[in-house]
């Protein structure tokens, strides 16, 4: 994923940053603790489709 891309992403829902998980293929909001897939490269920003984090997840992201 180009950084040019990240760093214009924010969260839908927050409108905070967001951090790319490569191995996972993710971009996790820390705030709000969810990770929105990347599929085919194309981030994926709708809460519907989002995986809700576990505290211990989210810290470390």
């Amino acid at each position: 994923m180009e950084s040019r891309l990240l760093d214009i992403l924010v969260c839908p829902l927050c409108k905070g940053r967001l951090d790319y998980d490569r191995p996972n293929a993710e971009l996790i909001c820390k705030a709000d603790r969810l990770a929105f897939p990347v599929r085919d490269g194309i981030p994926v920003m709708l809460e519907s489709e989002a995986r809700d984090l576990d505290p211990a997840q989210a810290a470390a992201s």
